[in-house]
């Protein structure tokens, strides 16, 4: 996907820094280092304002540093890591410094805009970017892939679907892919009707049948805006045109990913809905690494089913494929439109399906206003993303 890593001494321990190390990937992250810790040493964990959280995997990881980026919460997290040895600090300026340390590995796991700069400032020669936070290619992908060519560091995605990919994505042989196809569990309300889903409260479309994520990432799996973020992501991952990425519904979450080649042949990668599964491959790579998950018993499965995703159901999927036709800072206002509009969600303030009624009327809004065009740099994404912002929250209160 990039220029390899620099060759290190193979008996030395892999440094790791890690962004978002609270949540779900970084959690699933730590359990991992943990099973390895003569291979792995975790160099910084940055979190948002999760102080008890970050300062128990401090101490259990042994990190060098701990950083918060909420300031108001550092008084907590400096007290808990008292007499440990363990640097801290908190704010934007301690999250930059942080990625600013020799390490080999950063992970890139800071959920929404706020990992943007931070990322960003991570990528540097030599180094390998885990990256799980969508932003940065949703928002920012020109951008974000530009630096990473010209640094020649190495990026790997640890994303399910497009980590999926990319094990059986033949880079030597592009020229001859088809199709690039990313699947989709559905969400639970797969077979609900437009008219059902409408009434959806935040209790049930928190409920996700197959995979153990944060609120966020579970509501837009739940109307498949996180699909469509996957797919504009997958344009930047890999060197395929924008009709050659589909999307197929797969309710058992097995196949991850597939790529269609022009002899016919379709590779698939498949697993347990597990995230330690492509956190390790990105650790690893190229080599493998032992993880303790479900095996899969392909006889004890039985049937793998797929079918077409409804775009009439689902218009926040409609959306996201025609931001990603439209490029510029179409894809920046989807994101932060739908960030706005699932948290009004959460909080009671709209229906479900309002969610993608608002980043329909945002990102018209905006269009027609002249403001999708390219980003000159990261300054430029952040601000379209706060007016973004503004406007939705401006259509929620009148809604």
């Amino acid at each position: 996907m990039a220029a390899a890593s620099a060759a290190r001494d193979p008996g030395a321990k892999t440094r790791i820094t890690v962004l978002g190390a609270t949540g779900s990937i970084g959690q699933s992250l730590a359990d991992l280092i943990q099973r390895n810790p003569d291979s792995y040493e975790v160099v910084a964990l940055v979190a948002n304002r999760n102080a008890s959280g970050l300062a128990d995997m401090a101490k259990a990881l042994k990190t060098g540093s701990a950083i918060l980026a909420e300031e108001s919460c550092y008084p907590e997290l400096k007290e808990r890591l008292a007499g440990s040895g363990i640097a801290t600090g908190a704010g934007e300026t301690a999250v930059l410094e942080a990625v600013t340390q020799d390490t080999d590995i950063v992970v890139g796991a800071i959920v929404g805009a706020a990992g943007l700069k931070p990322t960003m400032a991570a990528i540097r020669p030599g180094r390998r970017i885990a990256l799980a936070n969508k932003e940065c290619l949703v928002c920012a992908g020109d951008l974000f892939m530009a630096k990473i060519l010209a640094t020649g560091a190495e990026l790997l995605p640890v994303d399910s679907e497009h980590n999926a990919i990319f094990q059986v994505f033949e880079t030597d042989k592009a020229d001859m892919v088809e199709k690039v196809i990313l699947t989709a569990s559905g969400g639970p309300f797969r077979s609900v009707s437009k008219t059902d889903m409408a009434r959806v409260t935040p209790q049930q479309a928190l409920k996700h049948p197959n995979w153990d994520m944060g609120a966020r990432i579970t509501i837009d799996s739940a109307t498949m805006m996180n699909k469509g973020f996957e797919v504009i992501e997958a344009s930047h991952l890999f060197p395929v045109a924008h009709d050659q990425l589909g999307v197929l519904v797969h309710p058992q979450s097995t196949v991850h990913g597939l790529v269609q080649y022009k002899d016919g042949s379709l590779l698939a990668q498949l697993g347990s809905p597990d995230m330690r599964t492509p956190i390790a491959h990105c650790l690893a790579f190229p080599r493998r690494m032992n993880v303790p998950v479900k095996r899969l018993d392909l006889a004890e499965l039985g049937t793998l089913t797929f079918e077409a995703p409804d775009l009439d159901r689902f218009p926040a999927l409609r959306l996201a494929l025609e931001a990603m036709r439209a490029g510029g800072m179409a894809p920046a206002v989807l994101n932060a439109a739908d960030e706005v509009a699932v948290d009004a969600f959460l909080k009671g303030r709209i229906g479900f399906m309002d969610i993608p009624a608002a980043i329909e009327e945002v990102l018209d809004a905006m269009g027609a206003g002249g403001k999708l065009t390219d980003a000159a740099g990261v300054e430029d994404v952040l601000a379209i993303d706060a007016e973004a912002r503004q406007k939705t929250g401006e259509w929620i209160r009148i809604r």
